[in-house]
């Protein structure tokens, strides 16, 4: 596993961008310099966060979202696990 967080992640296991080990490694975004915990997914090529919007549900049920343009910074918050 590399050290660099991939370029998109989604948290919502039925997206394409979803990775279940990345996820459970640990990743932290920085949107426009302040500390994010509420992104649903980001894509630091294109520079836009999907941030969940409070509690609210849509109605399939799955949390409802605002996209933000802005400069996005992605980051492990663990080191890599050990191999072997």
């Amino acid at each position: 596993m590399s050290d660099t967080p991939p370029d998109r992640l989604a948290v919502n296991p039925n997206s394409p961008f979803y990775d279940e080990k990345i996820l459970e490694r640990g990743i932290g975004i920085r949107f426009k310099g302040v500390e994010k915990t509420n992104v649903e997914e980001y894509c630091v090529s294109e520079g836009w966060v999907r941030l969940s919007a409070g509690k609210t549900l849509d109605r399939a049920g799955n949390p409802m979202t605002v996209k933000l343009k802005g400069p996005v910074e992605p980051y492990f918050r663990d080191d890599a696990p050990a191999e072997g």
